[in-house]
């Protein structure tokens, strides 16, 4: 396969269609919403730290500020801190083929080499972003039809992420190609499975994709080899770049209405559904039982004691939404772990797989719920599929609430602002420093720890 198309791709003047820039604008608001709520977790504050500590810019020209905190860094610790802290409140964006995560690394990335770039129009920062996209969701899908594990984002998101910064440091054609190889021979082919066997702070290698793939532009600029991408520039790799520039696989990204594993959200979206056909309460409640896909069956089925450990669970985030209506950062974190109306009602939540519904995977996250009530009374959802992407899409109405419920620790002011700059995104005349200056500071209001 010839490397050209993808280099003029990459480097060149795509004709991206209107609709694929709006989508991006929504992405990138929403995944900004997310890194806001994760600053005060954890794995967030561990990971700047470290950047400030051991990734510092040797100059100010090779600096970033970190999102959400604003201390200087180089521009691969921006990327892998923000990564981090995003990957590790799991309500950002997907892409069902994929099997994973692009935005959680790439926008990140953007910020960061954005620093660089006081010039930088908002279009043209969208447009890096959709090219971004477009690469990492046809190495992922590359990835996973030529390999026999199933392996974390960051194994192919950190393409994306190299392909961006080729763009926007004006990269060679060849030196794109180094890029790519480089972020693919480093990327973190990590097992998926393992992190939901044990939930931890790895969650889905976001963080080390977006530092490597980072890394890849910056040390392709400096005249740094590497081999060609196997999922790039295979044989093998052909029939997956076929309709590169033809399909905008960005418009079929979904948005997350909780910040839970996307293999939760059939299930959540079942019951969700019985809920609002029935008045009836937790206390109600004698057993929900829930047939679902292999994946999902799989994910943490106890009370969990980490913020990790509740998004990649079934039951507790089932409780959650039973027991509040409703899932956001604070009912997955600090005293949110510890809900003893939620505990009581964990053992009285069952799951199975269903092979017809992990017939349907990865095209679909199909689950269906049965909850009995205290007078006998069996509610049935059906087959159900997740909610959020281009078959059940959020209302844009949605989407903004889902925002401001996760930007709470930002001032009314600064959330209502970051929400504007969706539309003021797609303004020809708009500057990317000015979704920037909104994303740097601290959040006003602490988040809870976890």
């Amino acid at each position: 396969m010839s490397f050209a198309p993808i280099a003029d791709f990459v480097l060149g003047a795509p004709d991206i269609p209107d609709s694929a820039y709006d989508m991006a604008a929504t992405l990138l608001i929403d995944t900004i919403g997310i890194t806001a709520a994760a600053a005060g977790l954890d794995a967030g504050q561990i990971a700047r730290d470290h950047a400030a500590a051991f990734h510092a810019a040797g100059a100010p020209e090779h600096a970033a500020p970190m999102l959400f905190d604003g201390r200087p860094v180089s521009i691969p610790g921006a990327a892998f801190a923000a990564a981090t802290q995003t990957d590790n409140l799991d309500g950002h964006d997907g892409l069902n083929a994929t099997k994973g995560h692009i935005g959680c690394a790439v926008v990140p990335a953007l910020f960061a080499f954005a620093a660089q770039r006081p010039d930088l129009s908002a279009r043209e920062a969208l447009t890096a972003m959709i090219l971004a996209y477009e690469i990492s969701a046809r190495a992922a899908i590359t990835l996973h039809a030529t390999v026999s594990d199933y392996h974390t984002s960051g194994a192919w998101n950190a393409l994306g992420v190299a392909a961006l910064g080729a763009r926007l440091l004006e990269l060679t054609s060849d030196q794109l190609r180094q890029a790519l190889g480089i972020a693919e021979y480093h990327g973190p082919r990590s097992q998926m499975m393992r992190e939901i066997a044990h939930p931890t702070m790895l969650h889905d290698g976001s963080g080390m994709g977006a530092l490597v793939g980072s890394m890849a532009a910056l040390l392709a600029q400096q005249g740094f080899t590497g081999a060609p991408a196997i999922t790039v520039d295979s044989a093998e790799a052909v029939p997956f770049w076929a309709d590169l520039g033809t399909d905008w696989t960005i418009k079929k990204n979904y948005i997350k209405p909780y910040p839970i594993c996307r293999w939760a959200h059939g299930a959540l979206e079942a019951l969700e559904q019985i809920r609002r056909r029935q008045n009836f309460t937790a206390d109600d409640v004698t057993a929900i039982d829930v047939a679902t896909f292999a994946q999902s069956a799989a994910l943490y089925p106890g009370l969990p004691e980490t913020t990790g450990q509740a998004q990649y669970a079934l039951p507790f985030p089932l409780a959650v939404l039973m027991v509040h209506g409703a899932i956001g950062p604070d009912h997955i974190s600090g005293p949110g772990l510890r809900d003893p109306q939620v505990a009581a009602l964990l053992p009285r939540i069952t799951v199975r797989e269903e092979p017809r519904h992990s017939a349907r995977f990865p095209a679909g996250r199909w689950s269906d719920v049965t909850v009995t009530l205290r007078d006998g009374t069996r509610l049935d959802s059906g087959d159900t599929n997740a909610r959020g992407g281009p078959e059940a899409p959020l209302t844009l109405d949605e989407i903004a609430t889902k925002f401001r419920t996760m930007t709470v620790g930002l001032s009314p002011t600064r959330t209502e602002a970051l929400w504007t700059m969706r539309a003021r995104l797609l303004d020809p005349g708009t500057a990317f420093a000015d979704l920037a200056a909104l994303s740097l500071d601290p959040p006003e209001t602490a988040s809870p720890p976890g």
